[in-house]
């Protein structure tokens, strides 16, 4: 024990009684709380801040191994499918190259600044999304629960395509793969090519047949498909086991499932550089259209993605954060993560288009070969003359650029009859054009390409499983948003509800696996979250610049980072990101209004897509989604406005620790416009009397010389403030 220090003795109780009012209160330790308290006083004039931030509830809180662990955890809930098959599909549809450009523009104005908020605010409150929205402002503490409501219906499709994934991972261990070919049907009299697969594709084929065996419409239910219905149960019990002790055991999965996708996306990139045809892959991939740059449209699609990319206003964010300390670089994280996140998707891009130019270069010889035998057969029957044919053309061995010169002269030539004759024309860049996103380019034009890779399989699994990781590592930030903020304000066993979720979201999630779920699926991806979440992140920036204050708000950062915030974010959060977002919410809505609400259905007999507009069943499905998720901010608004609950409810709760159990008890705070520390801004807060680090050392038990933000044991290191009231105990 230092020289300096004194103690001052009573006999504790069995029961360390730790109330997060230690946080937030303003008060200033009165000499009978010291009389009453055995407390070890360490000189460590450092750590005071640690002490005003309330450093006990630092250690009750379960805490990230290190800071790689937790930027891992972002990056893996950040960086999800659609880096994969949205951003390339966007990419390619609105300039190519000249996309990246509003992109990042608005990665600036509303990803980084809004992420960094989130970062910001879940790392000083250090509670999930309700907690730190119900303090902030009781009457928006609706935020928090809107967020949980949106996770839920996003967790509930979400990990129906981890199920889709981990079915084609386990068919791809056989060579050749089951998606190579057409099958065969036999009868009595002579075998045959299934008639629905000779329309369209094999990959096609295996999807919409063998992988979902899709009804025709959403209407027509058909009944589970049991196959899918395993890949989902498989799915949600490895997100169980995963998300059980929390960040504890999801922490050390995210070293792989954060990690692995990179592997792979770096492993093809050099196969698929490899590979011919490749390079025009990219090249139609980045050449620039600057007049579509202009559209107001690819604004609209870039922010949307920025928006989505980063997991805004779903809690993720608010709930890894949580478990920080509170001294944390949060800004670095900000900035890290977002960038990071921007690079994998151009990483992806590289990625998909680099195989796409290489099956747009098979299907382009193929077209070739074909129309080259139709002009053969023309040359014989007299239809086109020999004349008209370069003498250096050999069709046994013709190259895409002589059939290109032999189309055109004979479209000049027969310009009259020239549609009779059947001919096409086969340029790379048609087929590159045709633009397919979602699960359109991982389970069908993606699975094509790999059919025709030396040792397809491996590189099948291996696509496969990077589905499965990134599907799994949003998953995690997802579930964390609705299980993190329920148990820091209902104080439910973590294990307990973790359990309690996944199996309602399993059997909920049945729907999904029925004949016609890939209709439900793109149902729940169109109107469950969208809207809402533009909305929650909306009231989100109101909520900490005009009614915590953005001034009061960029005290805290600075006391919280040790250094001032660059004034950009002030001006943007204040400013610029509230317009935008606004914007974003009118465009989105006008949007929805403009296009007819509807899904494309498989039809069996035609082996084609067609459009079917939603009945009217469907329509109040889609309706209710929407209105569910942001239903919980007037409720709770109306609900405070109007008094018809305790106060004590709006305000965190006291927690009792006890070798790791978690007791409830509720306290009574004031705090509509507190300070995210005590009530003031962080220049007018007491400091302690002592100037030291205070612990309290529990009794019978050996003094231990920690950190303040140390771990202990396996349980929680607990500590009470000095300056806490005897009443709130």
């Amino acid at each position: 024990m230092p020289k300096n220090s004194k103690v001052v003795k009573r006999e504790l109780d069995d029961e360390v009684i730790e109330s997060v009012k230690d946080l937030l209160s303003n008060e200033d330790s009165s000499d009978d709380a010291f009389k009453k308290s055995e407390l070890i006083v360490d000189d460590q004039e450092e750590k005071d801040a640690d002490v005003e931030e309330g450093s006990d509830v630092e250690d009750e809180r379960p805490a990230w191994n290190s800071k790689l662990q937790y930027i891992l955890a972002q990056v893996g809930f950040s960086v999800g499918l659609g880096n994969v098959w949205r951003f390339p599909y966007l990419c390619q549809k609105n300039g190519g190259g000249a996309y990246l450009v509003p992109y990042l523009v608005l990665l600036l104005i509303i990803g980084i600044p809004l992420f960094f908020l989130e970062l910001a605010v879940g790392q000083r409150i250090r509670r999930g999304s309700i907690g730190v929205w119900n303090y902030i402002s009781p009457k928006l503490g609706g935020i928090g629960f809107a967020s949980c409501v949106v996770c839920f219906f996003v967790a509930l499709y979400y990990n129906v395509i981890i199920g889709w994934s981990l079915f084609y991972f386990s068919q791809s261990f056989q060579h050749p793969l089951p998606w190579d070919q057409c099958p065969l049907v036999k009868n009595t009299s002579h075998t045959f090519v299934e008639p629905e697969c000779e329309k369209s594709s094999a990959t096609t084929y295996y999807w919409y047949r063998e992988a979902l065996n899709i009804s025709s419409s959403l209407s027509e239910s058909g009944g589970l498909n049991w196959k899918m219905t395993v890949c989902l149960l498989a799915a949600w019990v490895m997100v169980c086991l995963a998300m059980i002790k929390g960040i504890q055991s999801s922490g050390k999965i995210m070293y792989f499932s954060s990690l692995f996708p990179y592997v792979v996306l770096l492993c093809f990139l050099i196969r698929g550089l490899l590979l011919n045809g490749s390079v025009d892959g990219i090249r139609h991939m980045f050449t620039p259209k600057l007049e579509i740059m202009l559209e107001p449209k690819v604004w609209r699609e870039a922010a949307t993605q920025v928006f989505f990319a980063l997991g805004l206003g779903f809690g993720g964010v608010i709930a890894f954060s949580s478990y920080n300390k509170r001294d944390n670089n949060c800004h670095f994280d900000a900035v890290l993560v977002s960038f990071i996140n921007f690079f994998t998707s151009v990483l992806a891009t590289l990625v998909v288009f680099a195989v796409l130019g290489f099956k747009a270069n098979i299907i382009n010889e193929k077209c070739v070969i074909q129309n080259s035998e139709k002009i053969l057969k023309l040359l014989k029957i007299g239809n086109l003359s020999q004349d008209m044919i370069p003498h250096h053309i050999n069709f046994s061995s013709i190259t895409a650029e002589d059939y290109n010169l032999v189309y055109d002269i004979i479209r000049k030539v027969k310009e009259e009859e020239f549609d009779s004759l059947g001919l096409k024309s086969c340029q790379i860049e048609d087929e590159l054009n045709k633009a397919v996103q979602g699960t359109g380019l991982a389970f069908i034009a993606f699975t094509e390409a790999m059919t025709h890779f030396p040792a397809s399989p491996f590189w099948s699994v291996m696509f496969f499983l990077m589905l499965v990781n990134l599907g799994l590592g949003s998953m995690f930030g997802t579930i964390e948003g609705i299980i993190t903020p329920i148990v820091d304000t209902f104080k439910i066993r973590k294990e307990i509800l973790t359990v309690i979720c996944c199996l309602v979201a399993f059997f909920i999630g049945l729907i999904f696996v029925q004949r016609s779920g890939n209709y439900f699926v793109t149902m729940f991806d169109d109107y469950s979250a969208t809207l809402p979440l533009l909305i929650v992140v909306i009231l989100e920036n109101i909520a900490v610049t005009r009614i915590y204050g953005i001034d009061k708000f960029m005290e805290d950062l600075k006391d919280m980072l040790g250094f001032s915030p660059s004034q950009y974010y002030y001006y943007m959060w204040k400013y610029v990101s509230p317009l935008v977002l606004l914007c974003l919410l009118v465009a989105s809505v006008v949007q929805m209004g403009l296009s007819p609400p509807g899904y494309s259905a498989w039809i069996e007999d035609t082996a084609t897509e067609e459009f079917h507009s939603y009945p009217t069943w469907a329509m109040i499905v889609c309706i209710s989604l929407m209105v569910l998720a942001i239903l919980p901010v007037p409720i709770v608004f109306m609900v405070r406005r109007c008094n018809l609950i305790d106060d004590s409810s709006g305000s965190l709760a006291s927690v009792s620790y006890k070798r790791g159990r978690i007791i409830k008890e509720p306290v009574n705070l004031e705090g509509d416009n507190t300070s995210l520390i005590h009530g003031k801004s962080p220049s007018e807060v007491p400091s302690p009397n002592f100037g030291k680090n205070i612990y309290r050392k529990q009794t019978g038990s050996p003094t231990l010389d920690t950190a303040p933000n140390g771990r202990y044991g396996i349980g929680y290191l607990m500590a009470d403030m000095p300056d806490m009231p005897e009443s709130d105990l």
